[in-house]
């Protein structure tokens, strides 16, 4: 089971704790390992509510006044103290202690000195906790999440106001893929930065996936620019061939034409699956090229990279496609004594759909031996017949 985090609205951790329940995660699981933790009668309830027209799950946390401010050995303590499947605990220490860390260097402190109301609140233990309960009982072996949107402008702390995102935040997503959003307020709290820097196996796109159940955890503010939720798809590994792939295009039309078949030479280098050239004709009629290339999610930072430092491209479109693939293997053929590399593709029933002898190696042979580069591709053909599996079942 994976799982993949919509967060375009941003993400906290009650939006997190409505998600978790809207897809199926065991609610009882999670109240009691709130209720273990916590130092006090603490409740969970959950309401279904509208956010700019989208229906969505509302975790309502509610807890007593206390003016108690706790460090995080002190939360520590509690969850270490509390009779909790040690996975829960485990989680939950962590989200914690990325939580404290992030706090401190944000505040020039020690963790040990760090003692405010965000990281002691009830509600936050109620928040990480049952997040993390959650998230076990739906035993996702990888968690996706898209870009998050932190927000912009201010927003009031104990500190008084701070830009957002607030230090704590960005420090938390250092390194994942993050932008403002379109509301200028606070979209994603610490809470709710720590629980994704924790759980997110890897930022992107949704991965390939056939999707069982989908919950919506709606924000406590209803804006009237977007839906304040976060979504969380929850589902199986696509086990077909289709596989995620990126492509990109940009138009070239003051580039030497003489410097393209380098800069698909090395777009292969850096890992592009494949790159072509396509002639057009520009605004008042300059002649051009769109170049397009396809690469794995993986690589396409590479292949930007090469793009922008071997063409006089300024910009690239960036599409996400679906690529169904042939399982292939290589094998050789002699061409009076010379290896030609041939590639053979399979069907997922293993019946053997396509052989071809690789043309580098074709060419590099008849210059060798000084024979027409068509007399040893025929010659290459024909030596890899003994490749092709006949079966009346060709799917």
């Amino acid at each position: 089971m994976i799982g993949w985090i919509d967060a375009s609205s941003g993400a906290s951790g009650d939006m997190l704790l409505g998600a978790l329940v809207d897809a199926g995660a065991d609610e009882q699981v999670m109240q009691a390992a709130i209720a273990a933790v916590a130092p006090q009668a603490v409740g969970l309830s959950i309401a279904r509510v509208r956010r700019h027209g989208i229906s969505a799950s509302l975790a309502h946390v509610e807890v007593a006044d206390s003016s108690t401010q706790r460090s995080l050995a002190d939360i520590v303590k509690l969850i270490t103290g509390a009779r909790l499947n040690p996975q829960i605990s485990r989680h939950s220490i962590d989200v914690f202690s990325r939580l404290g860390a992030a706090e401190a260097a944000a505040h020039g402190v020690t963790v040990d000195e760090v003692h405010f109301h965000e990281v002691g609140a009830l509600d936050a233990i109620v928040d990480i906790v049952g997040a993390c309960a959650g998230f076990v009982s739906l035993g996702l072996t990888e968690l996706h999440c898209s870009p998050v949107a932190v927000g912009s402008g201010s927003v009031g702390t104990d500190h008084g106001e701070l830009s957002v995102p607030p230090p704590a935040v960005a420090a938390l997503l250092q390194g994942a893929p993050t932008y403002a959003g379109t509301a200028a307020t606070e979209l994603c709290t610490p809470t709710g930065a720590a629980l994704l820097s924790h759980w997110v196996t890897q930022f992107g796109p949704q991965p390939l996936m056939a999707v069982a159940a989908i919950g919506t955890g709606a924000g406590t503010k209803d804006f009237d620019s977007h839906a304040n939720v976060v979504r969380l798809f929850v589902g199986e590994p696509h086990t077909e061939s289709l596989r995620g792939a990126v492509v990109y295009e940009t138009n070239v039309d003051d580039l030497d034409p003489r410097l393209w078949p380098a800069v698909v030479e090395r777009l292969f280098d850096a890992g592009a699956s494949d790159a072509w050239l396509t002639p057009i004709v520009m605004k008042k009629g300059r002649p051009a090229h769109t170049l397009s290339v396809l690469m794995p999610v993986e690589r396409a930072s590479d292949v930007r990279q090469v793009i922008f430092a071997e063409t006089s491209a300024i910009g690239l479109r960036e599409m996400f496609v679906g690529k169904h693939v042939l399982d292939r293997s290589f094998a050789q053929v002699l061409v009076e004594g010379q290896k030609i590399s041939v590639k053979v593709a399979r069907a997922p029933s293993g019946n053997v759909l396509n052989v071809q002898p690789e043309f580098d190696d074709v060419a590099s042979a008849a210059r060798i031996l000084d024979r027409p580069v068509k007399d040893v591709l025929a010659a290459a053909v024909a030596a890899s017949s003994h490749l092709w599996e006949r079966h009346d079942n060709w799917s």
